[in-house]
């Protein structure tokens, strides 16, 4: 029964740790956003309404303007092939923000968003290669970007690791008007393209947004920070097919514990039934079975949690996984608590047996 227990742990450590990798690797960019919500375009389809969207000035100066509204700035995203100069393909999600806006990122090293041809990468992009000084070239426009700095931490979207660039240099590629090259000032002359992909919305403190007024105005559809990343590809995808594994690996937890202290407690039937003629009742037989159920509940998790975590520390760096406490406690509570109702079942079952009657059976 420990056994079973402990690795049903393991599955649940695991299972928490995949989702939480999947979750990150797919929205850390978003999550470590200071955005309250994004305005998109009115009906565009919420699965990759990142990519989907297209909103112009005019909706931008619409929020710029709106009642609780501190700050509304354009963002641009989207997912290109791009090409290191020592020849490294990687695949970079270009975020168009205001170099001086509330959405440019922090940087770990190197310096803050600024130059038209700098882009400010994800820090996991080290691992392949990735320095400051680095260009990149992008896939069949030829356009350069050099690396001025790294992100604190991790950022991506998508599972593709984020390039914050200014909102203009953003606006030339996604007109189609970058030259090869570094682009520069000059080029921004003649550029006439009054779009982005969503506008960034951060609320005032305290302030109560009635974001389904403005939208009606400026044309828009406004999702929360969290809203937005079933706005991200794969996303919602993902994370529903791994909390429905979690789910069913819950009830099958409490299924199988149950079914070990069913016939644990039939097994026992005999002596339960002795007890119960002495006059012990059937609330003292549950505490007693359940204070033995939960010390090899506690006993065994704690075992398959700590294999669970070792084993999650030795996953390779390609496969997104991350550890976080808060998830694996709740569902090592949850797999204790689902096997303790799991045998305060079982032992009902005998309890409410007459004694006479199940002395009577083992003769």
């Amino acid at each position: 029964m420990g056994i079973v227990i402990a690795l049903i742990s393991v599955l649940v450590v695991l299972l928490s740790g995949l989702s939480s990798g999947l979750v990150n690797d797919g929205v850390s960019g978003l999550k470590s956003m200071p955005a309250t919500a994004f305005a998109f375009d009115e009906g565009t389809m919420t699965d990759n309404a990142f990519s989907r969207s297209v909103v112009d000035d005019d909706q931008l100066e619409a929020w710029v303007d709106a009642p609780g509204i501190a700050e509304a700035e354009p963002m641009g995203v989207n997912i290109i092939n791009t090409v290191t100069d020592d020849d490294t393909q990687v695949d970079l999600t270009l975020f168009g923000v205001e170099p001086d806006g509330f959405l440019s990122p922090e940087v770990s090293s190197g310096e803050q968003l600024g130059a038209v041809d700098g882009i400010i990468v994800s820090e996991t992009l080290k691992d392949d290669g990735v320095e400051i000084g680095t260009v990149v070239t992008l896939d069949r426009v030829d356009t350069e970007l050099t690396v001025i700095g790294f992100t604190e931490g991790q950022a991506t979207f998508g599972h593709v690791d984020v390039a914050y660039l200014p909102i203009d240099t953003w606006r030339l590629i996604a007109a189609g008007a970058a030259p090869a090259g570094a682009p520069t000032e000059a080029d921004f002359d003649e550029l006439d393209f009054p779009y982005s992909s969503v506008v960034a919305l951060l609320a005032e403190d305290g302030a109560d947004v009635d974001f389904a007024a403005i939208d009606a105005e400026a044309d828009t559809t406004t999702m929360t920070l969290t809203e937005s990343f079933n706005a991200s590809p794969g996303y919602e995808a993902e994370t529903l097919t791994l909390s429905m594994i979690q789910v069913f690996l819950y009830v099958i937890c409490a299924l199988v514990v149950g079914a070990f202290f069913t016939v644990w407690t039939i097994q026992r039937s005999h002596d339960i039934a002795v007890l119960r003629a002495q006059g012990a009742s059937a609330r003292f037989l549950l505490r007693d079975s359940l204070a033995q159920a939960a010390i090899l509940l506690i006993g065994f998790t704690v075992i398959g949690v700590a294999a669970g975590v070792g084993l999650g520390a030795a996953m390779p760096a390609a496969m997104p996984f991350d550890l976080e406490a808060a998830p694996i406690a709740i569902a090592s509570l949850t797999t204790i608590v689902l096997g303790l109702i799991g045998a305060a079942v079982a032992v009902l079952r005998i309890v409410r047996i007459d004694p006479l009657n199940a002395l009577g059976g083992q003769r």
